[in-house]
């Protein structure tokens, strides 16, 4: 939201009060207050009137410094609020120091200082000797309107080469200076500056990032209004946020998340391909199963089959009740579905219409949401008389479920948690009085947490997964979420992955998309290059709008690259868990911008076509029919996955694809695990495992843990080089092999046999210490 026109002035009827010089500072354990009056003091008269703002910065966690900046401190506690993980010693830690020059407060190696030299009011964020920004004169502010509306209004200042990163899956641009980004859900598609998950969090390459703690309408101006500044705001009298010291991009991210949460463990099943029967498309038992046949007939690997809206009877979204004119025997349908080892998943909303027999038994238990005057809020979007469950009333919550639980007993194994962004702000009364501003964003919580906590307590830890489109800070709790409705074109293909990489750098560890994009029919090109993408994703869902998308409607080469790309990711699986791994444990996510990885590498700024999946393979998804495709190579000699070809870094590539194949790079001195089985995703990872070792540098040392289904650690194996040597240690377990791609010459194998492979020296290991002795040429 801007407030000023131009440099200089404000808008019409926009009336702003800035702190001015520092009055008095209060101190306490792991707590500072600063009390700024909004003139300058220059004798006892002026102590007689305000305004004053009221600066209080507090430790919640090392490395991490909470400000809160109040005008009036007199407004009712309204919820909802963000559940924050604060850690209790860390105030007892902090250090606070006041004098004649400052008043400071130290959490971990974070400082926040304000200075008392002058009389100008100013706070520094310092750490390890250096400033990483401040909010200096004319930044922070309280403003009042000719409207009656009150905002509080922070700056923090933006040098030439810092660059904002995250506030949710947005599509724009990845970098976000220049953007106005308001954090309000909104069901947007993916073309438009509204987003389905808005995240009021930010983190720079600047060594910060800032999380503004208000679950309602946040507007940030990131070098928009004040090209040198990020700005942020909320209205109301006070405002809360937290400013994160990193130093780098994923330690940002590992202390965001441990305020706010993390992903959980989903199951490895979830990993595997998902077919839908799509939106609007006639369907029924008949056509799903010629589906599932038409796949396994082509020797297409199938984990999940979905049903999407239609399961239910029109109007009558939801009643959770299968269409018994489309699905007469829905129990028996399951169970033949499952009998062809498959899981289900099937379409839900937080919406109930008026011809749904629950609307009825809603409204009469009072668990839909009201308007003030006690009737139930109602509209005509989506469904007729369409309303929303009210999920601030615990009983609502357990009425609701319950309804899920049957279908969980019938066979159903998941829930596409679809929807949950048009929430009213105006004219409504929850159930627990918490305010409507706040409810909007916040809803969306409530909404993905019933669903997934059902699922948890019924399948177990590790085993609850949804597919949901809506989300806010804590979201990432429940994952998974996808990117929602886009267009079947390149463009909307380029949209989806800057929205993912957006929305992993805001704390999200999976996400997923509609592969060939959703509304309209994508020509057999864009349908392939998106397979490609869509299968070097966390999660891989073929699905779609008015038309099916099994790929032999498209075309064979369609079949081939599906059947190519789904085997790839199989063998992967050890790989992907070990990424996942560290999503559940640091908050990084599977997919990363490259400046999460390289943030030293001013290249990969704003990079935005490209990715790393996990640490060591870097994706460039093609997005041309002709497959040409440029893309970054940062330092070293990095080699292509499918062909064993390298590529000398730092640079850029130009090169042209065939729909069978992507640029798929892997990192110097990688060791990637191979998994031996390529047609589902559960296995045994470490069984017949290989480990494809990439010219490791001498003296380097590569431990390489290989995770079992459940997330514990079943093996581990150690790859060093010295002295023209390559060892590899495995702890105990079954068969194994190496891969050296790229070696030709081997002078001698201790533990194993060797033979040449298209790609190197595959070596058998006989030993649990496999030694290779390279040649000269190697």
């Amino acid at each position: 939201m801007k407030f000023t026109d131009g440099y200089w002035l404000m808008r019409p009827g926009v009336h702003p009060i800035y702190p001015v010089e520092v009055l008095d500072v209060a101190t306490g354990p792991g707590r500072l207050t600063a009390y700024a009056p909004g003139q300058h003091i220059r004798d006892r008269g002026d102590l007689l009137k305000g305004p004053m703002v009221t600066v209080e910065l507090a430790a919640p966690m090392a490395d991490v410094v909470k400000v809160t900046v109040t005008h009036f401190a007199g407004a009712a506690e309204r919820g909802p609020r963000f559940e924050i993980a604060e850690d209790e010693g860390a105030a007892a830690a902090a250090v606070v120091r006041c004098d004649a020059d400052f008043a400071e407060l130290t959490s971990g190696a974070l400082t926040a200082r304000i200075d008392r030299r002058t009389r100008s009011w100013g706070l520094d964020f310092l750490a390890e000797g250096r400033e990483l920004t401040r909010s200096g004169f004319k930044a922070m502010a309280v403003i009042d309107t000719d409207e009656g509306r009150h905002f509080v209004r922070e700056q923090l200042d933006l040098q030439v080469d810092h660059f904002v990163y995250g506030l949710g899956e947005r599509f724009g641009p990845l970098v976000k200076n220049g953007q106005v980004v308001d954090i309000w859900n909104a069901d947007g598609g993916t073309a438009s500056e509204q987003a389905y998950k808005n995240v009021p969090f930010f983190l720079t390459n600047a060594g910060y990032g800032v999380f503004v703690d208000h679950p309602g309408h946040v507007s940030f101006e990131v070098a928009s209004e004040a090209v040198s500044r990020v700005q942020f705001s909320v209205e109301g009298q006070s405002m809360e946020y937290y400013f994160i010291y990193g130093p780098t991009p994923k330690d940002i991210l590992r202390k965001y998340t441990a305020l706010t949460g993390r992903a959980p463990r989903v199951p490895a099943w979830s990993y595997g391909l998902w077919l839908t029967t799509s939106f609007t498309t006639s369907y029924d038992e008949d056509t799903v199963t010629s589906f599932i046949e038409g796949m396994a007939e082509r020797d297409l690997p199938l984990s999940v089959f979905h049903f999407d809206t239609f399961w239910m009877r029109e109007y009558h979204w939801c009643d959770f009740e299968w269409d018994p004119r489309t699905f007469p025997d829905p129990r028996g349908m399951l169970a033949r579905l499952k009998e062809r080892g498959l899981r289900i998943c099937v379409w839900i909303n937080p919406y109930v219409g008026q011809r749904s027999k629950l609307f009825e038994e809603g409204k009469a238990r009072g668990y839909l949401l009201k308007r003030p005057n006690g009737d139930v809020w109602q509209w005509d979007h989506w469904q007729p008389g369409c309303a929303i469950v009210d999920f601030t009333n615990p009983e609502a919550r357990q009425w609701w479920t319950d309804r899920l639980d049957a279908l969980l007993d019938m066979g159903v194994d998941c829930f596409k948690s679809d929807f949950g962004e048009r929430i009213p702000a105006e004219d409504v009364a929850w159930y627990d009085g918490s305010d409507p501003e706040r409810m909007h964003n916040y809803y969306t919580y409530l909404f993905n947490e019933t669903v997934f906590e059902l699922l948890r307590k019924r399948r177990g830890e590790g085993e609850a997964v949804v597919f949901a489109r809506s989300a806010t800070v804590g979201g990432q709790r429940f994952p998974v979420h996808w990117g929602g409705d886009c267009e079947s074109t390149f463009a909307a293909m380029g949209e989806n992955l800057r929205g993912g990489l957006s929305l992993g750098m805001s704390g999200f560890g999976y996400w997923s998309h509609d592969i060939g994009g959703f509304e309209g029919t994508p020509d057999a090109g864009i349908f392939k290059r998106w397979i490609a993408f869509g299968l070097l994703s966390s999660h891989s869902r073929l699905h779609g709008s008015g038309s099916y998308r099994v790929p032999w409607l498209f075309d064979e080469e369609s079949v081939d690259v599906l059947r190519s790309f789904t085997r790839l990711k199989m063998r992967l699986m050890p790989y992907l868990l070990r990424a996942a791994g560290q999503a559940q444990n640091e908050g990084v996510p599977i997919m990363r911008a490259m400046v999460l990885e390289f943030p030293g590498d001013p290249a990969c700024t704003h990079l935005e076509r490209q990715y790393m999946l996990g640490d060591d393979l870097l994706v460039a998804p093609v997005f041309s029919r002709d497959g040409e495709v440029s893309y970054y190579v940062p330092e070293g000699t990095w080699t292509h996955l499918l062909t064993g070809r390298t590529v000398e870094g730092p640079r850029w590539v130009t090169e042209r694809h065939g729909f069978d194949s992507i640029p798929l790079l892997v990192r110097p001195g990688a060791v990637v695990p191979f998994g031996a089985v390529d047609d589902r995703p559960e296995y045994d990872y470490a069984s017949g495992v290989t480990l494809r070792v990439y010219r490791p540098a001498e003296g380097a040392e590569v431990v390489t843990e290989i995770p079992a289904a459940d997330g514990t650690v079943a093996r581990i194996f150690s790859t060093t080089r010295r002295d023209g040597m390559i060892t590899v240690e495995a702890s105990p377990g079954g068969p194994w092999r190496v891969l050296l791609v790229g070696v030709r010459d081997v002078r001698s194998v201790r533990g194993g046999t060797a033979r040449a492979d298209e790609q190197g020296v595959l070596v058998e290991a006989q030993e649990a210490t496999v030694t290779i002795e390279l040649g000269d040429r190697t």
